[in-house]
């Protein structure tokens, strides 16, 4: 009897946890899109030129790694603000880019439309179903070298399509990560909300990145 009261105690204390994870998880989440969002509108009204790819990768990785060192810190909060702010900085110039085609303001709505549904699609999934998307840890990885391995290459050789390739990879990528992502929230896996945040983040913006880019490809041979 003591031992079915202690099974069923521990159980709802994981509950509990998870729940509480998922709650401060998805309002972070939440402030730090729209804090991203703001940021982007600014950079885009101040036509900000666009960040260089070793500023971007400095940037992004300081911030990330800084983030996981203070995951269990106020600090970190600060810092995944800092770090979804420059990411909003960084599509500023992106966004004017696609504003400036005939069809742009389509182009730019359309994607993040499917971004948000693609999201919330995912994420409904798995908080309904609470499926264990473990497995897909390494479809993950393996799609991380390929994708790395593509975007070398993609600096080095003109290959007709591969951007497009790129970006639909990172589509499937990104995708499989928030699933992967929120599965680990509720099977126990991912404790911590911030560094919960900045991965579900990360998926989202690369999403939207890769849609953007697909749609504009896809506009432009219209």
């Amino acid at each position: 009897m003591q031992e079915q009261d202690y099974v069923l105690n521990h159980a709802q204390v994981e509950q509990q946890e998870v729940s509480r994870v998922l709650r401060n998880t998805y309002g972070l989440l939440a402030m730090t899109l729209a804090f991203s969002g703001l940021v982007a509108y600014f950079a885009q009204q101040m036509n900000a030129k666009p960040l260089g790819f070793v500023v971007m990768l400095v940037g992004f990785y300081g911030l990330f790694f800084l983030a996981a060192k203070l995951r269990n810190s106020p600090w970190g909060l600060l810092v995944a603000f800092a770090l979804t702010g420059f990411m909003g900085y960084s599509l500023g110039p992106m966004l004017n880019r696609y504003l400036d085609m005939p069809n742009g303001s389509e182009v730019v709505s359309s994607a993040f439309a499917m971004t948000a549904l693609v999201f919330c699609g995912l994420s409904a999934y798995v908080l309904t179903t609470r499926r264990d998307m473990s497995f897909l840890s390494g479809f993950i990885t393996a799609g991380f070298f390929v994708l790395l391995a593509a975007v070398a290459a993609s600096f080095f050789f003109e290959i007709s399509g591969l951007q497009l390739a790129i970006s639909a990879g990172f589509v499937l990528f990104s995708s499989a990560c928030i699933l992967f992502q929120t599965s680990a929230i509720i099977q126990g896996g991912e404790r911590n909300y911030i560094m919960a945040t900045i991965s579900l983040y990360i998926s989202i913006y690369n999403l939207f990145v890769s849609l953007l880019q697909i749609l504009g490809v896809v506009s432009s041979n219209d």
